[in-house]
């Protein structure tokens, strides 16, 4: 019966051939990530699941101009999300990433990632999609090469709004991450 240490032994193998496997980033083999697509915390029926957009990486500026701008924290420090999705929208990418170089560029600097929701939705939901938001522009800079140790996540989901009313522009003002340095 020397059958059986091999096939534990195979066994042993393949498992950890598999889990080496699974322990990719989310690149592609060009260089490029992906958004916010964590299954792991997303409810069913969620609109923003498996709806991430694909981020260009912009890395390698080399110019001097371009190293001087990673020493100051960037203006834009809001980013604003669609209705129920806790995807970066294409027109942040460059805003994110801007906050990606001076992070890289200065670590010691600390950021908290505010993420906010509109008043549609129960409480416990907007605190949960808040936190995806955050979470999303959190693994977007760490797939930048953002230290873990450089981020936390809060989420205030609908209780601290940036406009009032119930209109659509107050809606969309209110869907955001703020980067609070």
């Amino acid at each position: 019966m020397q059958l059986k240490p091999l096939v534990r032994s195979l066994a042993v193998a393949l498992s950890i051939v598999v889990i080496a496997g699974c322990s990719s980033t989310g690149g592609t083999q060009d260089g490029d990530s992906y958004g916010s697509q964590d299954g792991s915390s997303m409810g069913a029926g969620t609109s923003g699941a498996g709806t991430g957009g694909q981020y260009g990486s912009t890395t390698g500026s080399g110019s001097g101009a371009g190293q001087q701008a990673d020493s100051r924290i960037p203006e834009v420090r809001t980013i604003y999300f669609d209705y129920d999705r806790d995807t970066i929208k294409s027109e942040y990418e460059s805003a994110v990433m801007a906050h990606a170089r001076y992070l890289r560029a200065n670590p010691n600097a600390q950021v908290v990632l505010h993420g906010h929701t509109d008043e549609r939705g129960t409480r416990e939901y907007n605190m949960a999609l808040g936190e995806r938001r955050a979470r999303a522009v959190q693994r977007f800079l760490n797939i930048q090469g953002v230290s873990n140790s450089q981020m936390s996540v809060v989420s205030y989901g609908e209780e601290r709004p940036a406009a009032s009313g119930q209109s659509e522009s107050a809606y969309s003002q209110n869907r955001r991450v703020v980067f609070n340095y």
